[in-house]
């Protein structure tokens, strides 16, 4: 009897033992600290000591920092036990499993939490989503690059032939402190040259006056390069700002070139302390900033917004892009190419698991079509964004897929475009004469018109077209009927004559009506 109760002394002191463990390990999850949080958790998992709580919580801790592996080892034991205390994780085991390779199950875990948020649409888009990715997806050269280092590498912007890339790297330029978060440095924005060959020299650390020693990151410049718009941790002339609950947020800064130095570093005036404002990138007519934040009012964890620049360079009301962009999951990293195309991460989006990189094409009215996967080649079961351009085929981006340095990476990517010339002669299709002068449009798929010629004195026109894609040509001279025709360049036909009729047909003494008609 003794030795029984012996047993359970010991028995409930170690329970006691793992519980204050447990207490101090969920502080640090509750204060994002989740590095801390992991070493504990994983050996109080060691100790034997299992619950439901535990494997969710430690599950979440690495798939917040982007271990989608040792994720799904966890949620699995938290599925093998109970049930999760937020839907989420089905959402979150969804992506995890695909980094396995695990599509099937992995479709599986997400139809189960549609169910709960009650979208059918979204459900029945399991059944296509993949042929679809590949059906859109492209060719690229992805290549790594030198500047990777083991730490994280980040979020590249390309401005005046370098890139600005943000970096935990061991950098001795300033006092470096660990992030609980990652367990790594705070970041800093860094620049490299691109060289001929499209490879990068690391230059060096970007500015004292804009790096501190928390958190900076996403930098966009303004074309004169008299202005920068930056993220930072809510840390401002040595004051570290903190949100109601003691936590520490990162907002978007402002800062102008003075002189050759970084001055007048403001924040935005739409920041607050209760959440996260990050990644700005600019229009191409400088007009709109576009951010990430999960300020009250984001349909998910984090949503994309846009702010008007107005003259005097003061800011707008910030505007949600709405559901056609945004998610319940993860959309973050925005960015702009020079024909005002809108590219970004998500993980609410249905894709190859974690974050995916989407592009949504720009409409005349300014509002974004439906967003388009980027493929199988720019996209992995791993986290994939933070894209910038050096024209519109061609730039670098940032992954933590396998084979990297480490646990994110800066890689370079070239579009490998088929291209052929379409031309021909533009006649009179009632005298068989050339049409000279005459106006030819160029129209996409979305009748989006982005090229216009003129027939020279020979009726002769000619356009470049990418093999791949359905083109219209519409056509229109005074005089004529307007034109729209199909042209599928998939076709191996490259020479197309055209015939333009006339609008009206003159009418004289003795015309036959039979024949006109």
């Amino acid at each position: 009897m003794k030795k029984v109760f012996l047993f359970l002394i010991i028995g409930t002191n170690w329970i006691q033992a793992q519980q204050i463990k447990l207490s101090e390990a969920n502080k640090n999850y509750d204060n994002y600290a989740y590095i801390k949080a992991i070493d504990i958790y994983e050996k109080v998992v060691k100790k034997g000591y299992k619950s439901a709580e535990l494997f969710e919580k430690l599950a979440n801790s690495y798939y917040l920092n982007g271990e989608y592996k040792k994720a799904a080892e966890y949620f699995e034991s938290l599925f093998s036990i109970g049930k999760p205390s937020n839907n989420e994780a089905y959402f979150k085991y969804s992506h995890c499993l695909k980094t396995l390779n695990k599509y099937r199950e992995a479709d599986e875990m997400m139809s189960l939490y549609i169910n709960v948020i009650s979208k059918r649409s979204e459900k029945d888009k399991l059944k296509n989503y993949l042929n679809e990715i590949k059906e859109n997806s492209k060719n690229y050269i992805i290549k790594p690059t030198t500047i990777s280092t083991h730490f994280s590498d980040y979020s590249p912007v390309y401005y005046n032939n370098c890139i600005y890339f943000t970096s935990a790297m061991d950098s001795a330029s300033v006092v470096r402190l660990n992030h609980d978060w990652t367990g790594q440095n705070y970041t800093d924005i860094y620049i490299a040259k691109i060289n001929k060959d499209t490879s990068l020299t690391y230059v060096g650390n970007f500015s004292k006056k804009i790096n501190t020693k928390y958190n900076e990151s996403s930098a966009i410049f303004t074309k004169d390069g008299k202005t920068i718009y930056f993220t930072r941790n809510n840390f401002l002339n040595g004051k570290k700002g903190k949100s109601s609950n003691k936590s520490t947020f990162v907002k978007i800064y402002k800062a102008t070139l003075q002189d050759g130095e970084w001055q007048n570093i403001t924040e935005l005036p739409f920041n607050t302390n209760e959440a996260s404002f990050a990644h700005p990138t600019l229009s191409p007519d400088e007009k709109t900033l576009y951010f990430a934040s999960d300020m009250n009012g984001t349909h998910g964890h984090s949503d994309i917004y846009s702010v008007t620049i107005n003259t005097d360079g003061s800011l707008g009301t910030p505007v949600n892009l709405g559901k056609t962009i945004n998610t319940n999951g993860r959309e973050s990293f925005p960015s702009i190419d020079s024909n005002g195309n809108l590219y970004f991460a998500s993980d609410g989006h249905l894709g190859l698991g974690g974050l995916d990189l989407f592009v949504a094409k720009i409409k005349p009215d300014g509002s974004f079509e439906k967003p388009i996967n980027l493929g199988d080649k720019m996209n992995t079961p791993f986290d994939d964004f933070g894209i910038t351009f050096i024209d519109l085929s061609t730039g670098f981006f940032s992954s933590n897929r396998e084979g990297g340095k480490g646990s994110d990476d800066i890689y370079f990517f070239k579009e490998i475009r088929c291209t052929k010339k379409i031309s021909g002669i533009l006649y009179d299709s009632t005298t068989n004469e050339p049409l000279n002068s005459t106006e030819i449009s160029l129209l996409d798929n979305n009748r989006n018109e982005f090229t216009i010629i003129t027939t020279d004195e020979n009726g002769f026109y000619e356009f470049s077209i990418d093999c791949n894609n359905l083109y219209f040509l519409k056509i229109q001279k005074k005089d004529f009927e307007s034109v729209e025709i199909e042209l599928d360049s998939k076709v191996e036909k490259e020479q197309f004559n055209l015939f333009l009729n006339k609008e009206k047909i003159p009418l004289e003494v003795g015309t036959d009506l039979g024949k006109i008609f």
